[in-house]
C-alpha cells in the first residue's frame, strides 16, 4: 500500500494525490501536521529517504528561520525540531515497499512507483 504524508494547503502534495487518483493507484494519507509523527516514526522515514535530517526540513519556514537557522544542530535536534514543528517537514512523502520519496517532482514519483 502507498502512503503519502500529505498537507492539504500544499500545492505539490495535492498535485501528487491527483497524480496517485488519475493512475489509479490506492494510497493512505497521513496528514503529518495533525498526526504527528513520533521520533521513531521520523527517524525511520529519514532511513527509507535516505536523506540525512537536515534534507528533509523546510529551510525557509519561518520556525525555522527564527528559531534554527545558523545553529549548531545534532541530527537528533534536526528530528525533535520537526516532530515539535511537523511543518517543517518536506512534502509531500510518497511510500512504498520499505522506500520513500519527496514527491515534488511526479516525474520522480512516476518512476519511484515503476520501480515497484
Amino acid at each position: 500500500m502507498i502512503q503519502i504524508y500529505h498537507n492539504p494547503r500544499c500545492g505539490k502534495s495535492r498535485n501528487c494525490l491527483t497524480f496517485l487518483d488519475e493512475a489509479n493507484l490506492s494510497y493512505e494519507i497521513i496528514s503529518y501536521l495533525t498526526e504527528i509523527p513520533s521520533f521513531g516514526e521520523l527517524k525511520s522515514l529519514i532511513e527509507k529517504l535516505n536523506l540525512k535530517p537536515i534534507e528533509l526540513v523546510r529551510v525557509k519556514e519561518k520556525i525555522w528561520i527564527e528559531n534554527f537557522k545558523g545553529k549548531t544542530l545534532s541530527d537528533t535536534q534536526i528530528i525533535q525540531g520537526m516532530v515539535d514543528n511537523p511543518i517543517l517537514i518536506e512534502r509531500p512523502i510518497v511510500i512504498k515497499e520499505g522506500k520513500a520519496i519527496i514527491g515534488r517532482d511526479l516525474d520522480k514519483v512516476s518512476s519511484f512507483l515503476e520501480s515497484m
